[in-house]
């Protein structure tokens, strides 16, 4: 795939938007589209601004158009024997790299290499005045705007339309064991929970269906070390099992009916909600499938200090993401006030108002 600026027409059409008052729908490739609540607008497509601007893989640093593939940058990644350390989730061949930070996802290497928004180093995008502007760089010295940079992960597109992104890079393992143990989630938040207080390459960890997974990966003597440590049984084509798991795959995800994605800190007992459940992320992250009430499940989750993100299906789009505070609205109303004041961008797809 050939490589394709269109920073000159996207500025166009958000400039047209803004004298015409017309709000802007932003997809990229579309593959995210049931996450949040509905936005209403014209749609300004990112798929056709795509392209890897600069990657030197001495410098663990690559730099894309936000309609660049995932599937092309992990390519391009793999032949050079790095990788995204995020392992973030597609969800659809065209997912793109653009959406996956508006959206802020991470996969289930999360919680021992960091997340999207520790991976971002930078951006250019256009806010709501029609201005394009650079924030961050290509190095992990240069924070000047890093903070910026981080906001616009998990905005959902509504504070400005990200043109390029800068993005830290990690070694691939060369190694890699998953390991199984047959348990209950009490048992398996226990033994998750432990791992990080051992010395061990544990990249994954997770509780379905009775049985807990453990990844360890690095180089063979380490992970061949982890093994005679940990015990366990290995799991045939575990590279299999994540991938179902970072997309969705598994059975447990087709269920009928609402799906709530819940975290809380990795050592909460398990909750008392009935539901089918299912754990990630060493238990910080939990889904749930259940026909309990959102409010019920809600307060529940906050009483256990966690939050809850309705994933999938539900009575309306007033549950989807947690309800904000007071002060935390405030908060929110001025940065979209100060990155796009006239509410041009993606607007009510995390609240209303916004």
């Amino acid at each position: 795939m050939g490589a394709t600026d269109l920073s000159p027409a996207l500025r166009s059409q958000v400039l047209a938007a803004l004298e015409a008052g017309t709000a802007l729908k932003i997809c990229g490739g579309d593959s995210k589209h049931f996450l949040g609540r509905t936005t209403a607008g014209q749609v300004l497509s990112l798929s056709g601004h795509h392209g890897i601007v600069d990657y030197d893989p001495r410098e663990l640093v690559l730099t894309a158009r936000a309609g660049t593939r995932l599937a092309e940058i992990e390519e391009t990644l793999a032949q050079a024997g790095q990788m995204l350390a995020f392992e973030p989730p597609r969800f659809g061949a065209r997912a793109t790299l653009g959406g996956t930070m508006a959206c802020g996802l991470s996969g289930p290497r999360r919680p021992y290499r960091g997340a999207a928004r520790d991976a971002i180093l930078g951006c250019r995008l256009i806010n709501g005045r029609g201005e394009v502007l650079r924030f961050g760089g290509q190095v992990m010295k240069n924070v000047a705007g890093y903070d910026v940079s981080r906001l616009m992960v998990g905005a959902y597109g509504t504070l400005g339309i990200l043109l390029e992104i800068s993005v830290r890079v990690w070694p691939r393992p060369t190694h890699s064991l998953t390991l199984m143990y047959e348990c209950g989630p009490a048992e398996a938040i226990e033994r998750m929970c432990g791992l990080s207080l051992r010395p061990l390459p544990v990249d994954g960890a997770c509780f379905h269906e009775g049985h807990c997974y453990i990844r360890v990966s690095g180089a063979q003597t380490a992970v061949q070390e982890a093994h005679s440590r940990l015990g366990g049984e290995p799991l045939h084509d575990g590279a299999a099992f994540w991938e179902a798991l970072r997309e969705h795959r598994l059975p447990f995800f087709a269920c009928a009916g609402p799906l709530y994605r819940i975290v809380v800190k990795p050592h909460t007992p398990p909750l008392a909600i009935a539901g089918d459940w299912l754990l990630d992320w060493g238990g910080a992250q939990r889904w749930l499938a259940s026909p309990v009430p959102a409010s019920a499940i809600r307060r529940c989750v906050a009483q256990a200090g966690g939050h809850v993100t309705r994933w999938r299906a539900g009575a309306d789009d007033a549950d989807v993401f947690e309800p904000l505070t007071p002060a935390l609205a405030r908060i929110h109303r001025r940065l979209k006030d100060g990155f796009d004041p006239g509410h041009v961008f993606n607007p009510g797809r995390t609240y209303p108002g916004l």
